[in-house]
């Protein structure tokens, strides 16, 4: 396992619009959406599938190893997409599920260790899927919930510590998942939230530190749920946004420093969340965009370098946002995709050089 894996992006949230459409000239319903990960990115329009950034180990699916500073077509017919930092996993139009990159605990769920550099189907019948460091979540259209890669800690949630190479069932009646880096989270049909694996600061959100090894019910009437690193983020049914885990620059949002063991209310009119390594992004229902945390790369897009405790408003009119590990991708109502922060990989697809980033969001040629 690679030691130089920082963050993670789970599961990644997937938020499409439709654009406006005149009566006597209508126009073809356009979707975008944006995933990030640590080091990488990934645009869709329709059901296009783009790629930029990192690409060591394959997880960008071109067929090659090459970092890519220009957004590059990988693959159509693609419904969503949950990318880590070294694996990345596709849904397809017809709910097959394809893995590529990054592979030596089997968290493309192929029966092998073997990485990939271009897609390879895994499995059907599948309705989402959640990724973390080195392990993949699978939910199927029955609501089972399906794991596979690794569990050292506990982050399969199958009561054991044990990697697996092919994916294995460990809980029904599901309705969405996200991964951490090292934990997981679900929640239920009944919107009760489920959480297991690394707990040391408190981002499982259950007032303890440590590992759990099996899921454990947290809470309950959430809407949303939506994790890192080391925090986790929930939107309840009433669009409060509510906030557990590491806080070291400010991430959670709350005004402090301070890591916090049980979920604290952050913000109210909350739409949508994405969260990163230290930053977070946050969508109120009014599609303003805010941001909190760390921003020694511009992450936050204020045009500053200085970090935030509390989220400020950074843009307006957004659609969609995911955050990456020092980076933020947006796609705004008028089907445009922006991007600020790290470039050293080419993550934003601004093609302007490695060791380079930017404040401010800048729209992306695509």
């Amino acid at each position: 396992m690679k030691s130089t894996i920082y963050s993670i992006l789970s599961l990644s949230l997937l938020l499409f619009a439709s654009s406006c459409k005149d009566s006597k000239d209508p126009k073809p319903e356009i979707k975008t959406s944006v995933v990030a990960s640590s080091n990488n990115s990934f645009f869709m329009r329709n059901d296009t599938l783009w790629a930029a950034g990192n690409n060591n180990d394959g997880q960008l699916g071109d067929g090659t190893t090459t970092n890519i500073e220009t957004p590059k077509q990988i693959m159509t017919n693609v419904k969503a997409v949950a990318t880590g930092s070294l694996h990345t996993m596709i849904l397809k139009n017809d709910n097959t599920l394809w893995g590529v990159g990054y592979n030596y605990v089997g968290q493309l769920g192929d029966g092998t260790t073997t990485n990939a550099t271009t897609p390879k189907q895994v499995a059907t019948d599948i309705k989402s899927v959640a990724v973390g460091a080195f392990h993949t979540l699978i939910l199927k259209n029955d609501n089972t919930l399906w794991g596979t890669g690794a569990n050292v800690y506990g982050q399969l949630g199958d009561s054991t510590t044990t990697d697996i190479k092919t994916p294995k069932q460990i809980m029904t009646d599901v309705k969405a998942v996200t991964a951490g880096v090292f934990h997981t989270l679900i929640l239920k049909n009944d919107n009760t939230l489920w959480a297991t694996g690394s707990n040391v600061y408190g981002q499982l959100g259950d007032g303890t530190t440590g590992l759990v090894y099996s899921f454990k019910q947290i809470t309950t009437n959430v809407k949303l749920v939506v994790s890192q690193r080391d925090y986790t983020l929930i939107v309840k049914n009433d669009n409060t946004l509510w906030a557990a885990g590491f806080n070291l620059y400010g991430q959670l949002g709350d005004g402090t420093n301070t890591d916090l063991h049980t979920f604290k209310q952050i913000m109210t009119h909350v739409k949508s969340v994405s969260a990163g390594q230290f930053h977070t992004m946050i969508m109120k229902n009014d599609n303003t965009l805010w941001a909190t945390g760390f921003n020694a790369s511009g992450q936050l897009g204020d045009g500053t370098t200085s970090d935030a405790k509390t989220p400020k408003q950074v843009m307006t009119h957004v659609k969609a946002v995911a955050v990456g590990q020092y980076h933020t991708l947006v796609s705004k109502d008028d089907n445009t995709f922006w991007a600020t922060g790290d470039n050293f990989y080419g993550q934003l697809g601004l093609n302007l050089g490695s060791s380079f980033y930017t404040k401010t969001f800048t729209k992306i040629p695509l």
